[in-house]
């Protein structure tokens, strides 16, 4: 590659096209120096992003939205794959969220959290709510209503804390510690969570959105739909 960084948009964001090789540091420094150099083209947009070309922990790439943020303009909202499942899942999320905070909010509406909650954050709403960004392991979102996370879910997530067991959890990576639905709990690896329909499949495209709810006692994962939603 002739450029340690290639920086190109798409219909949801941004998409980073990285050196394989070159040290984390110096390839930190080289996303900021590209950043900062197309500030003005970017000035305070609120983006998707995406990586390609090396392989990142979650680590290294909170490390450089933290980079981006703190040396430009620019609000990365969620880090999602250069999938086009996940891209068409996310440019709906965040239209639907951008006109959601268009509305003031009424009783049993949804709040929105922008931001990856690392270990020991926690955030609680007394509706429904939105996270996008990840949530890490140790961190906690708990919510009255559904939770939807444009993002990977590592740690726990509560919904329907007031007793709904008809709320839900969604996320574009769901590999919790730990969720709640209503009165019902579930820890991983507990053999109380339940995947259901084409668990081989299921396992081969993690990048599918899903879906998390309550059904008889267990909690059951399977792979979103309009036609899951609508019998839930």
């Amino acid at each position: 590659m002739s450029q340690a960084v290639i920086l190109k948009s798409n219909q949801y964001g941004l998409h980073l096209i990285l050196d394989k090789n070159m040290p984390f540091p110096s390839l930190l420094e080289a996303i900021v120096a590209k950043f900062r150099e197309s500030d003005k083209f970017f000035k305070d947009a609120r983006v998707a992003i995406s990586f390609e070309g090396r392989k990142l922990t979650g680590e290294q790439e909170t490390q450089i939205i933290e980079a981006i943020t703190a040396n430009t303009a620019v609000e990365i909202l969620c880090v999602i794959d250069n999938n086009p499942a996940h891209e068409a899942y996310v440019k709906e999320q965040i239209a639907m969220q951008q006109a959601a905070m268009q509305m003031p909010y009424a009783d049993g509406g949804t709040n929105f959290y922008r931001g990856t909650l690392r270990s020991g954050q926690t955030i609680e709403s007394e509706n429904g709510i939105v996270v996008v960004g990840d949530v890490n392991p140790g961190a906690s979102v708990s919510a009255n209503g559904s939770v939807v996370v444009l993002g990977s879910v590592k740690g726990n997530v509560y919904a329907g804390l007031g007793g709904d067991e008809g709320a839900f959890i969604v996320a574009l990576d769901m590999d919790p510690i730990q969720i709640r639905i209503g009165s019902v709990l579930a820890k991983s690896p507990d053999k109380t969570f339940v995947r259901r329909r084409r668990k081989r499949k299921l396992k081969e495209n993690k990048s599918i959105p899903q879906i998390a709810y309550a059904k008889d006692g267990t909690i059951c994962i399977e792979p979103l739909s309009k036609e899951l939603l609508s019998d839930i």
